[in-house]
């Protein structure tokens, strides 16, 4: 097979524009399921940085899903920190979907997750109250996992094209590939009281506030259905004790529909009419929605 000059060219290319954005960290505390953290440290930091998680797609890693996003270049404009971990298994999706990755401090992959953010606020002097979470797919259903098990570790999320925390509960796995299809394909619908016990019962006892959420759909996604919008807003309205006001359309474009709740401090979502999976990610909204 002959491997054209230019394709080696394009793979060195690509790999050195990972390697300037991102380092690896190998040793950041206990790492039960063997996650890789890659971490962007901007040349101008912030006194007291925030911290954003950004997480990837199933078959993604933390290296593609930086180049695929704004949040670096935008890290060295404003002095924040990003982690774009690497999840392994089950197609590179993140668990999601067992007892132990849906608890806390239970040996998944969230617990591995919260020990970046820890690693991190320790090192560089980040400030723990504006530590926020994003992902895609797979990683939009991990934020919710996140908000729900660590609520105290996040002051606020956004994610894109994903479930309510605990929808793939009992799947055999977390992926396309391996999973129960009920959930993506929008069948898993429960009461907003049944989606609020399931939350709570993540992380039992606690009665703190939970994270802000901005949360987006496409109305043309066949991979995960759009009624998971409906579920994730049905959870997250009931943990935040707030209730459906308004809709605004087009905004903050052409055929996207804002839904507010409450005053549309806590929780917010997004309808895209005729945009599939995933919805592409809008930077500069979720720096708003995070208050960077």
């Amino acid at each position: 097979m002959h491997i054209s000059t230019s394709f080696v060219f394009g793979v060195a290319a690509f790999s050195a524009a990972v390697n300037a954005v991102l380092t690896r960290v190998n040793d950041f505390g206990s790492n039960p399921t063997n996650l890789q953290m890659n971490i962007n440290v901007p040349a101008k930091l912030a006194d007291k940085p925030a911290i954003i998680l950004a997480l990837h797609l199933c078959a993604g890693t933390g290296e593609l899903y930086a180049l695929l996003t704004k949040y670096n270049a935008l890290s060295e404009e404003k002095g924040f920190i990003t982690i774009f971990p690497s999840s392994k298994k089950d197609l590179n999706c993140w668990e999601v979907n067992t007892a132990k990755g849906l608890s806390r401090d239970a040996g998944g992959d969230n617990q591995g997750l919260v020990n970046m953010i820890k690693y991190t606020i320790q090192k560089y002097n980040a400030d723990p109250t504006k530590v926020f979470v994003t992902g895609s797919s797979s990683g939009c259903m991990m934020t919710n996992v996140l908000m729900a098990t660590y609520p105290d570790v996040f002051a606020a999320s956004t994610c894109y094209s994903g479930v309510a925390a605990g929808c793939l509960a009992g799947s055999p796995g977390a992926s396309p590939i391996s999973s129960d299809p009920r959930c993506a394909n929008g069948q898993i619908i429960k009461t907003q009281a049944e989606w609020v016990a399931q939350a709570k019962a993540m992380y039992p006892g606690y009665n703190g506030p939970y994270p802000r959420m901005l949360t987006w759909h496409g109305t043309a996604d066949l991979l995960v259905k759009p009624p998971n919008l409906g579920e994730q807003l049905k959870q997250w309205s009931g943990m935040h004790g707030v209730e459906f006001s308004k809709n605004v359309t087009n905004t903050p474009q052409s055929g996207y529909t804002q839904i507010v709740y409450g005053d549309g401090s806590k929780l917010m979502g997004y309808i895209a009419e005729g945009v599939g999976h995933t919805v592409p990610v809008h930077e500069a909204e979720d720096l708003k929605w995070f208050g960077l």
